[in-house]
């Protein structure tokens, strides 16, 4: 019944009155890596079968920062693309900042429809993708959480329980018994343009990243003591490595890292790499405070101008969103499905028997928040928030260099 459902509910995805072909540009994050190689596939299906629509997909290094660097550029020449990914961290920047049609508008303007999104999506997914004012900039379309990634080989090796790794001082111990007993490194925390993990920590302590005034309030007991960890590993403990993502996860799955706190998209790549016996479990907590995690993954925007266009982008996300299509993306990434039917099909359920190092992500969903989003200088702000996490962990004061960040990004607003 939910995949009749997905039918009907986008319908007429396939058909266009066109006579002739409307191009369009497809822009998004994913490296080969974390995704690209299923962005490719997605786009030739749906080219294959929609002979008057033709996407070209464009990869934007850098995540989600740096394609709103991008997206700032083509505005200012008039030559933007026509759907993007909008990371979470930039839904009030974005909202801000871009002209982009809503997915309401778009709705009712192509199908006449004003619930086909409440339908298909959870009150809960569509929260992620609502600016400050409540208004729904997107429709939410890569789901993550980060979850603790371990070599289970290495941890068996060095008498290491797995239980033991649900809080971060248990991390913390871990790694110190991987490096005096082995010489490696006993962890990496994803380290890309953003601080979607280092915030993770934070929350997990207890800590704030904005507070209900809107204004950055990360600079707390909490989340100093939280980085203040993650700086004694790096540099005192040298048990974590510091370094930009790409590297850390080839340490990890080339067997020279313990244990990798990433996005759960990393499970595809990590279950097609390594030589030895990998999984995955639930994010670590600080003793004494419940998990609480930021969602990861992206929205997908509607950002041209031209209404031919917007039609047949709306055409293409609509087909991106049936079941079939976020299987192919889930499979090639490790993502969680958006949508309630996806989520609850029978193929998903399948996948996920067949692949159990996703399945703490699901169980963290329920802890999910939305990953903090500062509005008009948001852009600004997170590279802000960058710029504390390097000097930190090249040895700045923590108090000191989260208070100058905080006080920094709150000037800005």
């Amino acid at each position: 019944m939910s995949i009749v459902g997905v039918a009907l509910l986008f319908a007429g995805c396939s058909k266009s009155a066109a006579t002739k072909t409307t191009h369009i540009t497809y822009w998004h994050v994913n490296a080969e890596t974390q995704g690209g190689a299923s962005v490719n596939k997605l786009v030739k299906e749906f080219n294959k079968t929609h002979k008057h629509i033709k996407v070209t997909a464009k990869y934007n290094p850098n995540m989600y920062q740096g394609l709103m660097q991008n997206l700032q550029s083509a505005q200012a020449s008039g030559k933007v693309p026509d759907i993007v990914q909008v990371g979470w961290a930039f839904t009030n920047y974005f909202s801000d900042n871009f002209k982009y049609m809503t997915p309401t508008d778009a709705a009712q303007k192509f199908d006449k429809s004003k619930s086909a999104i409440t339908n298909n999506f959870s009150t809960q997914s569509l929260s992620f993708a609502k600016n400050a004012k409540g208004k729904l900039v997107g429709l939410p379309y890569s789901l993550s959480t980060p979850i603790l990634f371990t070599n289970d080989s290495m941890l068996a090796k060095y008498g290491i329980k797995k239980s033991s790794l649900s809080t971060w001082e248990g991390v913390q111990a871990a790694a110190k018994t991987i490096k005096q007993k082995s010489g490696n490194y006993g962890v990496y925390i994803q380290e890309p343009a953003d601080t979607w993990a280092q915030q993770a920590m934070m929350l997990s302590n207890g800590a704030q990243i904005k507070n209900s005034a809107g204004k950055a309030a990360f600079a707390s007991a909490q989340g100093v003591k939280a980085y203040q960890l993650y700086q004694d590993m790096v540099l005192k403990d040298k048990t974590a490595i510091h370094t930009p993502w790409a590297q850390g996860m080839d340490d990890f799955t080339n067997g020279k890292v313990a244990m990798a706190f990433t996005t759960v998209a990393q499970a595809s790549h990590i279950k097609q790499s390594v030589s030895f016996k990998a999984s995955s479990q639930i994010a670590p907590t600080f003793k004494g405070n419940k998990l609480t995690v930021p969602v990861g993954g992206s929205m997908l925007a509607l950002t041209s101008q031209d209404s031919a266009k917007q039609k047949a982008a709306w055409t293409f996300e609509k087909w991106l969103y049936k079941n079939d299509s976020l299987l192919t993306w889930d499979k090639g990434t490790g993502y969680l499905p958006p949508t309630k039917t996806a989520l609850d099909s029978a193929q998903f359920k399948k996948y996920l028997a067949a692949n159990p190092m996703i399945k703490p992500a699901t169980q963290e969903l329920t802890n999910a928040v939305p990953w903090t989003s500062f509005p008009k200088n948001g852009l600004d702000a997170e590279q802000d928030m960058i710029d504390a996490r390097d000097k930190i962990l090249t040895g700045s004061n923590v108090a000191q260099t989260l208070k100058a960040a905080q006080e920094k990004i709150n000037a800005q607003q």
